[in-house]
């Protein structure tokens, strides 16, 4: 998900991946970041402790950009059944 926006947006995406225990030191809490996993777009913390869905990610993102909106795409049970 989050290469496909870095693509779309033309945006700059690190990801920190790193063992769980490494998340919980003192030295971690410091540096005020949040707690994994976690999203965050500028110095906005989208979520944080949970996953998220592509939709509120592509969100937070435009409105750093000040893009317009994306659109929330339909979710229905046909769109769902035939999905390619």
């Amino acid at each position: 998900m989050i290469p496909v926006l870095g693509q779309k947006y033309e945006i700059n995406v690190l990801v920190t991946s790193k063992p769980n225990a490494e998340y919980m030191t003192d030295e971690y809490f410091e540096l005020d970041l949040p707690v994994a996993p976690a999203v965050m777009v500028g110095d906005e913390i989208v979520v944080e402790g949970s996953d998220i869905d592509q939709f509120e990610v592509e969100t937070a993102i435009c409105k750093q950009l000040n893009l317009p909106m994306p659109v929330p795409e339909n979710k229905g049970f046909f769109k769902k059944l035939f999905r390619p």
